[in-house]
């Protein structure tokens, strides 16, 4: 299972509607770290589709939505429970320390 891209037009659906915990990275096409971090958002949506689902929104093509969770910078990844933000982390990094974030929500 791999990350799937949301718009404006499924996000409540996918993201706010979900039973399931959701994270979702902020991202562009032209960004260098988010492009490096997308294959370990896949390992990790592969490894933990039971407790997560991992969805990617374009900024540029969302950008009502990018204003909405104020991302400022890139990549930008926010945890969603119930509708609600309960954790931002900004930037790419490692598997190991992804995972060390997500630790409350795959474990």
């Amino acid at each position: 299972m791999t990350a799937r891209a949301v718009n404006e037009a499924t996000f409540e659906q996918e993201v706010l509607n979900n039973d399931k915990t959701v994270l979702v990275d902020f991202w562009a096409e032209w960004c260098g770290p988010c492009r490096m971090v997308s294959p370990i958002l896949d390992q990790i949506a592969t490894e933990h589709s039971e407790k997560l689902d991992i969805v990617k929104l374009n900024v540029d093509e969302n950008p009502q939505l990018a204003m909405k969770y104020q991302i400022t910078a890139i990549p930008a990844f926010k945890v969603f429970e119930k509708g609600e933000v309960v954790k931002t982390v900004i930037g790419a990094k490692p598997k190991p320390a992804l995972e060390a974030d997500l630790a409350a929500y795959i474990s």
